[in-house]
């Protein structure tokens, strides 16, 4: 059985703290490991690091690759790369694809879908269930259910047949988001489960399900090589499995799924999930509260303080503050959709930018001047480069960085710095055992990141 991570959304729901790029699955909100990361492990309960998949736009490979060789001990290179986005249907064709032309994988392989930002556990319990579910894949498509426990407006649904028993049965329909009466009536009918969102399925089934309910789809697979299909990705309709393939279906199983999940695909979902106070508020950092109650208050940064209100979700970011009725934080999709009306950055960009050797974060910048925060990773290099547009000066403020500037190689240590004039070749490296924090300070008449020349770079960004 190869698994495989769909981790190529975008994300808005959870604005400020996701961006689109660096959406929820990349994000570490519960604990130390991302969503991401959390997903993979859970797949270990299911087979080998090297069965575990991911497939997602170019954007993300390289910070895919770094978050799960973390975690998997196995340089991660299993990425499954879409041309663009054309939502699952397309994305999944490509993967059956891939695994038919560069895995060699028969007929009779079993393939496994999970969603990258789920909560799910305890992961004995979810591993019991897709194995229990396996016979069925040479039948049909298996999806897989949770037992709803509230009448809930933002999940999709599957009915399941009259006299359904046990934990198994055939699917009758897939209904999307119902309003409240409705969720009320599924809840209490018994044969309603929510939709988690992950299916599996053997090659030959997916490639029969394509032939009959998506022939643009199937002609793709049957007629083209991989790198045909890649070439013209971008052509094929942009359509959800779901709409092309299972709700026209008769042969969708449906496996019940008894564990604590939680798509958290709002404010409120991590509201119900993190641990609340004597008052009923879920906080993280440097908060305040006199006479607060029901509220989810998160601070990046900043302290925040507040007094006599309830019910609030309150997200602070160094750029962005959110401030929404905890249980209207479904709207937050829309207040992204304005920023990006009125082209504010603060729709899709985060302050603080992810890299494959570490990161950066804008502390200032205006015309002709842009001050950073770089980290790098302990052993890892940036690329070998120059500016037309900009010179630069590092400020070593934590660790030692080995640089090359022109054709000649230093040493800086904490205190020192040193200087980058523009047009000059120049790279910076971490040789220590530790994270290299420096100050960068830009000065031109361009500090844009597209004025930047690759020369090497060992991530494959030329």
């Amino acid at each position: 059985m190869k698994s495989i991570i769909m981790a190529g959304g975008s994300g808005t729901r959870l604005w400020p703290l996701s961006r689109k790029n660096y959406p929820k699955q990349f994000l570490s909100i519960f604990g130390e490991n991302s969503f991401l990361q959390s997903t993979a492990l859970r797949l270990l309960s299911l087979g080998k690091p090297e069965d575990i998949y991911a497939v997602a736009g170019e954007e993300y490979k390289l910070t895919i690759s770094g978050q799960l060789s973390e975690v998997l001990d196995n340089g991660f290179k299993n990425m499954i790369i879409e041309p663009s986005g054309r939502n699952t249907a397309p994305a999944i064709a490509l993967c059956v694809k891939y695994f038919i032309e560069k895995e060699c994988c028969a007929g009779d392989e079993v393939l496994f879908f999970s969603p990258s930002d789920h909560i799910i556990s305890p992961v004995e319990d979810f591993a019991e269930t897709v194995k229990k579910a396996l016979p069925h894949t040479s039948k049909g498509i298996v999806v897989f259910g949770i037992t709803p426990v509230a009448p809930e407006t933002g999940y999709g649904y599957i009915e399941l047949g009259a006299g359904t028993s046990g934990d198994a049965g055939k699917v009758v329909r897939f209904v999307e988001k119902p309003d409240e009466e409705t969720a009320k009536r599924y809840l209490s009918s018994g044969n309603f489960l929510w939709n988690s969102g992950m299916f599996m399925f053997t090659i030959d089934v997916i490639m029969k399900s394509f032939e009959r309910f998506a022939p643009e789809i199937f002609r793709c697979l049957r007629l083209m090589t991989l790198d045909e299909m890649l070439a013209c990705y971008s052509d094929l309709s942009a359509i959800s499995i779901d709409y092309a393939v299972m709700e026209k279906s008769p042969d969708i199983f449906c496996s019940r799924m008894s564990v604590r999940w939680n798509d958290i695909g709002s404010w409120k979902s991590v509201y119900d999930v993190l641990p609340k106070d004597g008052s009923g508020n879920a906080v993280e950092g440097d908060v305040e509260l006199i006479d607060v109650n029901d509220s989810l208050v998160l601070s990046d940064k900043k302290l925040i303080a507040m007094i006599g209100v309830s019910n609030l979700a309150v997200i602070e970011t160094a750029d962005a503050i959110l401030i929404s009725d905890r249980n209207k934080t479904q709207l937050v999709k829309d207040m992204v959709s304005r920023l990006k009306g009125k082209s504010r950055k603060e729709a899709d960009e985060n302050i603080t930018t992810y890299r494959p050797w570490g990161c950066y974060t804008i502390l200032e910048e205006s015309a002709g001047y842009k001050i950073k925060k770089i980290s790098v990773n302990p052993g890892a290099t940036l690329s070998l480069q120059r500016h037309r547009k900009r010179s630069e000066h590092w400020i070593v403020v934590k660790g030692t960085a080995g640089t090359r500037i022109g054709e000649k190689d230093y040493v800086i240590n904490e205190n020192e710095s040193a200087f980058v004039p523009i047009g000059a070749l120049h790279r910076l490296s971490n040789p220590g055992k530790s994270v290299l924090e420096i100050i960068e300070v830009q000065n031109g008449e361009y500090t844009g990141e597209d004025d930047i020349e690759r020369i090497e770079d060992k991530y494959g960004r030329i």
